[in-house]
């Protein structure tokens, strides 16, 4: 068997340049987007989904009556970040009609990564009930596994998600949880082999069939590509695409883009 260093295997940032540059950015762009979207009445700001601080939500709304509802998961590995840095995220599905939610959760190790599949699923259960219409999924990298988990059937659908889940894309997701269990990081996810396999959506074989796009960035570390292809081998309905010169970092970017082909692929 070859040695694996898997902490190295899924490390971002020390193969991005100028990493650390890139979260002041997000923050900014995000805390702007914000501000102009309240001047306008188009925003309402931590809507509680549940009992922690955490939990709750931004909600941003398009310049007419909304087409359906796009819903966006953040990253940091279930153990960073919030919904404020990904704001301006929203750009793009709300140029074309779509309202866009933003929840928060309570992160590792506060909370296991079950609890924070839990956690998603309520939040998307309160925003379904506030815009009408077809909902779609995307995510980030840890959140790209929280929106895929949406579909799986161990979770308890109420009737208006299963038939409303239009479409789900997981950018840069963590489809299979099991290798983690080798990293330094599960010292805050404290997962088991049991955990593990049970979070690991490429080993739920009867997920609701609604189209999935694995999207992942051509420049990425192996490992992420790798998730990606995974996902897409286990699941007929979903598919991989790889977007080129993209990295872990700014292959989200084009979600702030109404004409870009995430923002095709998100809404169909």
């Amino acid at each position: 068997m070859v040695e694996m260093d898997w902490d190295d295997a899924y490390a971002n940032g020390a193969y991005i340049k100028e990493a650390d540059d890139f979260p002041l950015l997000w923050a900014a762009t995000a805390a702007a987007f914000r501000t102009k979207l309240h001047d306008k009445g188009r925003s309402e700001t931590d809507i509680s989904y549940g009992d922690h601080a955490r939990e709750v939500f931004d909600l941003f709304l398009p310049d007419r009556s909304p087409k359906g509802l796009v819903i966006f998961v953040h990253g940091g590995y279930w153990k960073a970040f919030d919904k404020s840095s990904w704001s301006h995220l929203s750009a793009g599905p709300l140029a074309k009609g779509f309202a866009v939610a933003m929840p928060s959760y309570i992160l590792a190790p506060e909370a296991r990564i079950s609890e924070i599949t839990q956690q998603i699923a309520r939040a998307i259960d309160n925003v379904a009930g506030r815009i009408a219409g077809p909902i779609h999924l995307a995510g980030h990298s840890a959140g790209g596994h929280l929106v895929t988990r949406m579909l799986c059937s161990d979770l308890a659908w109420n009737s208006c998600f299963a038939a409303r889940v239009a479409r789900v894309v997981s950018i840069s997701g963590l489809h299979d949880l099991r290798p983690l269990l080798q990293t330094s990081m599960n010292d805050d996810f404290v997962m088991n082999s049991e955990e593990a396999a049970a979070e690991s959506v490429i080993l739920h074989k009867d997920a609701l069939p609604v189209p999935v796009v694995a999207w992942v960035g051509a420049e990425e570390r192996p490992a992420f590509i790798e998730q990606s292809k995974w996902l897409a081998q286990a699941w007929k309905n979903a598919e991989v695409v790889l977007d080129p010169t993209k990295h872990h970092f700014n292959v989200i970017d084009s979600l702030a883009d109404p004409d870009s082909p995430l923002v095709k692929a998100l809404l169909g």
